[in-house]
């Protein structure tokens, strides 16, 4: 549940694209009737009309996310209050000035805004945002953390210059199946890759758990 609710807005925008383009004629009225007529060939008309619904269904998909967090008195992370202010910004510019630009740099903005959050805090602040964030939940070497600190800035950087090659390089529906399922198919592996490598450096249990480390203490014991 809580990963179908992080990945809301993303699954809404790409079903949005999809059902408005399987409508084409329908989606280009429906944009026309509420915003006047979409400038360019009937391709570009729809790729664009398109993309201000989706643009219009994922701002509303984030509001509701937080709205959703909010009620169950549950945290609301620095990354997803980012996501959706993005998300209105540029989808609500893609919506305005009739220019699909804007919504398709929008992920670029939201990665290299991480990448500047960790590197600005690690050589501004002194912080590595990383390990505060998840410091709670793993137990690592400030080194390790330093680490994997500096392998997420590079990813995100890298993943913000491939979502712009890829969407001034290929078409609309190229970006938008990349936006969906290449970035978060990259994110997953590169997820995969660093927790193997945490995994190295996690203390066993018996190291954290008093009793545990007693009772393995004891001769005989098989704990």
């Amino acid at each position: 549940m809580k990963l179908l609710l992080d990945l809301l807005p993303v699954i809404v925008f790409f079903g949005a694209v999809r059902v408005a383009k399987y409508w084409p004629e329908a989606t280009v009225a429906l944009v026309a009737g509420w915003l006047g007529a979409i400038a360019g060939t009937a391709a570009e008309q729809l790729d664009l009309s398109a993309l201000i619904v989706a643009s219009v269904c994922g701002i509303l998909a984030s509001l509701a996310q937080i709205g959703f967090l909010l009620v169950r008195r549950m945290p609301v992370k620095p990354p997803v209050w980012i996501g959706a202010a993005l998300i209105v910004v540029f989808g609500g510019l893609t919506v305005w000035l009739h220019n699909a630009w804007f919504i398709k740099w929008k992920p670029s903005i939201l990665y290299w805004v991480f990448a500047l959050m960790l590197l600005g805090g690690r050589w501004i602040w002194k912080r590595n945002l990383l390990g505060a964030l998840l410091s709670e939940e793993l137990e690592l070497p400030p080194l390790v953390w330093d680490r994997l600190m500096y392998a997420w800035a590079v990813f995100f950087l890298v993943l913000g210059a491939a979502n712009i090659l890829v969407a001034y390089s290929w078409s609309t529906d190229v970006w938008v199946n990349f936006k969906t399922f290449g970035l978060l198919g990259l994110t997953l592996l590169f997820s995969l890759g660093t927790g193997v490598y945490m995994s190295r450096y996690l203390a066993p249990p018996a190291a954290n758990d008093p009793l545990i480390a007693h009772e393995a203490a004891k001769p005989g014991s098989d704990v």
